[in-house]
């Protein structure tokens, strides 16, 4: 099933992050891409939001992971953008997050394709600067 959602705002991609952390289940894993700058933090941020996760979400481009407990089910959140191979996700325990209790949201899910669980579902977040400057097509395949 392929939903196509747009964003005029970062508040509306804020919201569908927060519409998808609502219904989330234990167990499920997305995989964000998307260019530099086009929300997928915000959007992230707001999955955590709809988990009930209240700290700040950072992207954790230089740790890789951050792990967030608060919520009614835990959010592991992967930054994969300076992943020279895909041995490295193995050093920081992938499969304990992917095959965990938690949600997974990785971004830059493209950088490691072929360890992503093949019931992974696809987000992807575009510009189209022809529909103004923070205009947002949301792709969501499960």
């Amino acid at each position: 099933m392929v939903e196509v959602l747009e964003s005029y705002s970062a508040a509306e991609t804020f919201a569908y992050g927060k519409a998808l952390g609502e219904k989330a289940a234990q167990g499920e894993v997305y995989s964000l891409t998307g260019d530099l700058g086009v929300g997928k933090t915000v959007f992230t941020q707001g999955v955590a939001a709809g988990l009930g996760i209240t700290e700040p979400v950072n992207s954790p481009t230089f740790t890789i992971l951050h792990s967030y407990e608060e919520g009614r089910i835990p959010l592991y959140h992967f930054d994969v953008y300076r992943i020279g191979d895909v041995e490295e996700m193995e050093e920081i325990g992938y499969e304990d997050c992917f095959y965990g209790e938690g949600v997974c949201l990785v971004e830059w899910a493209d950088q490691i394709q072929e360890i992503l669980p093949e019931d992974c579902i696809r987000i992807i977040i575009e510009k189209d600067l022809t529909k103004g400057f923070d205009y947002r097509r949301i792709t969501v395949e499960r």
